[in-house]
């Protein structure tokens, strides 16, 4: 039997985990749910929250809450959450924790190994951290793969057929563009291109500046200074977003938001599809833009392409659709559902590693979406210059690959060269992005013209590797690019896991086993909660919230009691909504 690893979309809005099981993608359900929202947070009583629970907490408590953490991955940077504060990959951990959990609930055994996906357009930086996240899960991240590849192989296990394909993937916090070609069992990316911080998320945030805007012109008050206003608009407003994609008009209304000047401030507002598309047109515009450049890198024209994937939550704005059908003149494929087939991809490429027997045995080939150089003297706009860009690693090349170029010292006896490494296509290196550097000392002591090989090595993951040799003396030094960040490792990667792993509360010998808690437990601790504060606010409720709160509390008991999970949702969010008007 072979050993079981299962496929992750550590999505910024929403993840999933999903395995190959007797030759079929299987999305593994959690509480009747396929999708985790990437929400985090601490509970009243220190309990950790993933999932639903959280994200109907961040509506209560939104400092007790993280969400779309992924937008920070890569940076060097911190969160607070209930008073602590968390790095990127610590928080992403905790969502990859409970998402093994799930899967070990479901296959019975432990899990020990993923193949985790990322927005095609991640930097290193960034797909090092994410490696980093698994690890602290007690994961070990065997290969990540783009976004859209996995889509793209996702799809190819249902046709076969010699395609040229365009993978359109706009998801809650990345936009990713892919080009991709399928011929003869072979998925081949040939050009990409995207950007990090562009996704539903920036769709969400101007409905939310569009109430603010009606707020303070109506009463003048400022609604950004009240968090749990602010965590229910923004709630409202991605609400409104997903009935737009259905509806040409939505009513936006949330009672008793604040108060101000001795009245409470209530929310309603119509809001239309088509002032809505007119609010993210520009970002409408800019996914185009990128698509073109997909396309120009892959050396084709939009009559080239045989078919549109849509990939990611938000391209069910209808907007997207259209445009992309104008554009093209051919209606995207909706047969694969775009919330879904990432994690698919990532299970059929865990499966293909794992050398399970699956329908889809398609051979992958992926490709960087980035430039890597490094800097030398040179000729720029006529003149010498000495930090002249010299790509190594070139933008779409297939995965993997390493390439060397060879440089020269510029001194007699020069003991010592400095190697920087660069991302970008500006022939000015300093106009690109600085990843990383590291210096070579102690070379022979020769004449001006010392030969120095630099190498960098792109491996599957889209990890970069350099090293730079003395070629006459094979005197070398490398390193693995990290943008720079502080890794977590050695002490740093063991304090994080055990810190992660306390929060989950189980220690084992054998390394970190995640509780076996599911979300129905969450879901009962989250409504005892409720219970107790709603009782504790009864005398301040009218006669009339009084009584429906007392039923509403019944409701709540008989459904922990049973359990009845799925009769909880309806009487803790009627509780809540009553609870927010007390406090307001």
């Amino acid at each position: 039997m072979t050993e079981t690893i299962v496929g992750i979309d550590l999505g910024t809005t929403n993840s999933e985990i999903a395995i190959v099981q007797n030759g079929k993608v299987t999305v593994i359900e959690n509480a009747g749910r396929k999708i985790v929202p990437s929400f985090v947070g601490i509970a009243d009583n220190n309990e950790i929250l993933v999932g639903e629970t959280a994200k109907n907490q961040y509506i209560l408590y939104p400092e007790r809450t993280i969400k779309s953490i992924k937008r920070l991955m890569g940076e060097e940077t911190k969160v607070e959450m209930a008073g602590q504060a968390y790095t990127p990959q610590e928080v992403s951990a905790i969502i990859l924790k409970h998402l093994k959990g799930i899967a070990e609930t479901y296959l019975n055994q432990p899990v020990k190994k993923a193949v985790i996906t990322v927005p095609a357009y991640f930097s290193d930086s960034q797909r090092q951290a994410t490696r980093e996240a698994g690890e602290i899960a007690g994961l070990e991240v065997v290969r990540m793969i783009n976004e859209p590849t996995a889509a793209a192989l996702s799809y190819e296990a249902a046709q076969k057929a010699h395609k040229r394909i365009l993978v359109y993937d706009l998801g809650g916090g990345t936009f990713d563009v892919s080009v991709v070609s399928i011929e003869d069992d072979v998925v081949e990316v040939v050009a990409s291109h995207g950007n990090n911080k562009l996704g539903g998320d920036d769709f969400d945030q101007k409905i939310i500046d569009f109430i603010v805007k009606h707020i303070k012109d109506k009463t003048g008050l400022d609604i950004q200074e009240s968090r749990k206003a602010m965590a229910r608009i923004n709630r409202a407003a991605e609400a409104a977003k997903r009935a737009l994609s259905d509806q040409p008009f939505v009513m936006i209304e949330e009672e008793y938001l604040e108060e101000h000047e001795g009245a409470p401030i209530h929310l309603s507002l119509e809001l239309s599809r088509t002032d809505y598309e007119e609010m993210i047109a520009n970002y409408i515009d800019e996914t185009l833009e990128a698509v073109h450049i997909a396309l120009n890198g892959a050396n084709l024209t939009a009559s080239d392409i045989d078919e549109i994937l849509l990939v990611g939550g938000s391209t069910r704005t209808p907007i997207v659709s259209q445009r992309l059908t104008e554009e093209f003149r051919l209606e995207p494929h909706i047969e694969v559902d775009p919330d879904l087939c990432v994690a698919s991809g990532a299970a059929i490429q865990a499966a293909m590693i794992a050398g399970d027997d699956i329908s889809a045995s398609a051979v992958l080939v992926d490709i960087t979406p980035y430039t890597y150089g490094t800097s030398a003297l040179g000729e720029l706009n006529g003149e010498i210059y000495p930090y002249k860009y010299v790509p190594i690693i070139h933008k779409n090349s297939a995965l993997p690959l390493s390439k060397s170029e060879v440089f020269f010292t510029m001194r007699d006896n020069q003991e010592a060269v400095e190697v920087k490494i660069f991302q970008g296509e500006d022939d000015d290196a300093l106009n690109n992005i600085q990843i990383g550097e590291f210096t070579v000392e102690g070379l022979s002591q020769v004449p001006e013209g010392n030969p120095i090989i630099i190498s960098l090595a792109l491996d599957l993951n889209g990890i970069l590797h350099v090293s730079a040799k003395e070629k006459n003396t094979g005197l070398e030094k490398s390193i693995v690019i990290d943008n720079a960040i502080s890794r977590f490792e050695g002490e740093k990667m063991e304090a994080a896991k055990k810190r992660i792993n306390q929060i989950f509360g189980e220690q084992t010998t054998e390394g970190i086993i995640i509780d076996q808690q599911t979300d129905d437990n969450h879901i009962i601790v989250q409504a005892r909660a409720l219970v107790e504060k709603a009782e504790r606010m009864l005398e301040e409720a009218s006669p009339e919230d009084r009584e429906d709160m007392v039923n509403m509390i019944e409701s709540i008991n008989d459904a922990i009691a049973k359990p009845a999970i799925a009769d909880l949702k309806e009487p803790m969010d009627q509780l809540s909504d009553i609870l927010f008007y007390l406090e307001s």
